[in-house]
């Protein structure tokens, strides 16, 4: 079996590029972006590519490229059932309705009129989103029908940046805490001012978001929304709290990790959509409503690299047996890919 990577420093490719090494695989780090990057992957059986959904040019080409590569009969990584839907709710909210599965109640509008009669007619408060972006970026909370309006308005005239900078500087102040002297702190706060007075080369050469306006119901909830990870029939689980004074929990970075205690549910219907939509790594958020529902928010195939699952304390099998383990999430992606289909 012989394995092409794109690299990326930072991205799973590093540890996909460590476990060919200890396991004495046949593998080249190739770059996707080159112009006869088919010619180069002939005569290899997998090609492995994380791609990210603030990269320009991930953006533009990696979806084209690796549906391409496995039209052409090599395994992918991550293949087209996986990843079409990638970094876009509103494609995530049509395949989940699609399938029979529980999501938070959804709409969307391609009609200002519409999105408008709508907005007069419902309850509030209804979450306002953006159909890309990560960690609650691009979220609002509509506490009524004229905030719901203007995010309307908003939508169909010029539209949302990519990034919000404003609220990319909120982030970096709310992370850095009361612990404002600490390096760690002081290099957040001076990224969130350098982000909020020079925009972002990627936000720079996206157009704005505009011309639809996508809402969710607000659930309540106890303060909290669960991400599970299901790779290779393995789920991994944890708590993520909302920020303070904030009905945002993605990205928060406050994470709880209750291993064998969690709820179940979330872990049976983690697996339940996997197995729906036959993904090779779902990373979804689940969230459980006061009225005992669990709902799924969104999904991804990705989620960060280090810091973050490696935390738990193992893992849960398809039968829902706990597994005390260490975790090395990007090893079973590869381990899945290289095994006799």
């Amino acid at each position: 079996m012989k394995v092409a990577i794109h690299h990326r420093p930072g991205s799973f490719s590093d540890r996909w590029i460590e476990y060919c090494k200890n396991k004495n695989i046949d593998y080249k780090l190739v770059n996707a972006f080159d112009t006869d990057i088919i010619e180069q992957l002939k005569g290899y059986d997998v090609f492995m590519w994380h791609h990210h959904h603030s990269q320009i040019k991930d953006v533009l080409a990696a979806k084209n490229i690796l549906f391409a590569i496995e039209h052409s009969g090599l395994r992918v990584f991550p293949d087209f059932k996986t990843n079409w839907h990638f970094d876009n709710k509103v494609a995530q909210k049509y395949l989940l309705e699609a399938a029979g599965i529980p999501i938070v109640p959804s709409y969307i509008f391609y009609d200002k009129k519409q999105a408008k009669k709508w907005a007069k007619n419902t309850s509030y408060p209804k979450v306002f989103k953006l159909t890309r972006g990560a960690g609650s970026s691009n979220v609002k909370l509509a506490r009524s029908k004229s905030d719901a309006v203007k995010f309307i308005n908003k939508s169909f005239g010029k539209g949302f940046p990519q990034l919000d900078r404003v609220g990319y500087l909120k982030e970096a102040l709310r992370k850095s805490g009361k612990d404002t002297l600490s390096v760690g702190s002081l290099t957040n706060v001076l990224k969130g001012v350098t982000r909020f007075v020079f925009n972002s080369e990627f936000a720079k050469k996206q157009s704005p978001e505009r011309d639809y306006a996508y809402f969710q119901d607000f659930i309540e909830n106890k303060g909290f929304d669960v991400r599970v990870v299901v790779i290779d029939n393995r789920a991994v689980a944890l708590k993520r709290m909302v920020r303070e004074n904030d009905f945002r929990a993605s990205g928060s970075g406050n994470l709880v990790f209750d291993n064998e205690k969690i709820d179940k549910r979330y872990i049976e219907l983690a697996f339940n959509v996997s197995d729906k939509l036959q993904t090779q790594s779902l990373a979804i958020d689940l969230i459980h409503g006061i009225d005992d529902e669990i709902r799924v928010v969104e999904m991804s195939y990705g989620f960060p690299m280090l810091n973050f699952l490696e935390r738990s304390a193992g893992y849960w099998d398809k039968d829902i047996n706990w597994h005390e383990s260490d975790l090395n999430l990007q090893n079973w992606i590869i381990e899945g890919l290289l095994r006799d289909k």
